[in-house]
């Protein structure tokens, strides 16, 4: 589908399928819902922007308590993408000095087969927005704080070598 003059608006929504198998790809227990609305702008060059948000809500587990969790991802999306063969280019003029033509932070991501992936593009958000350490709140990991066993230090086997003060130590061999 071309994109027109004016823009175009697309918004997703992942079927109970797709949020199952994401779900497992990121090790999740589960996705609840997953959506995003995009925006696509022509740019010159062949060049589209794409502005949109990504809400999810994914069930995992605390690293503290072990409890399940529920957290809610809430991304903005802002990129440009380009034809793949525009790319080395682009990201080199982007290190120029001067070239406000661009307008980039980063360098465009790649238009593929002439195609934008919008659910890709959904997904890799998805997937970078998971806290990886999930807690619930108030939970405070409290390790176990034993006493030091005396015995049990690094040298403590050297002890036992330990020469007694009151009797005269060795003299070397050999002078």
């Amino acid at each position: 589908m071309q994109i027109p003059d004016t823009g175009l608006h697309r918004e997703i929504e992942a079927d109970q399928a797709a949020r199952a198998a994401m779900a497992e790809i990121a090790d999740l227990r589960e996705i609840s819902y997953a959506r995003a609305a995009f925006d696509l702008a022509p740019r010159s060059g062949g060049r589209v922007h794409v502005v949109g948000r990504l809400q999810a809500r994914v069930g995992q587990n605390c690293v503290v308590t072990l409890e399940p969790i529920e957290n809610d991802i809430d991304e903005e999306i802002d990129l440009m993408f380009a034809p793949s063969e525009q790319i080395p280019d682009l990201a080199e003029a982007d290190g120029d000095e001067g070239d406000s033509t661009t307008d980039m932070t980063d360098a465009p991501e790649p238009i593929e087969n002439g195609i934008i992936d919008l659910g890709r593009l959904a997904t890799d958000v998805l997937y970078l927005a998971i806290d990886p350490y999930p807690r619930k709140q108030g939970a405070v990991f409290e390790p176990k704080m034993a006493a030091a066993d005396p015995e049990d230090r690094p040298f403590a086997a050297l002890k036992s070598l330990q020469l007694d003060p009151a009797k005269p130590s060795p003299k070397p061999k050999g002078k």
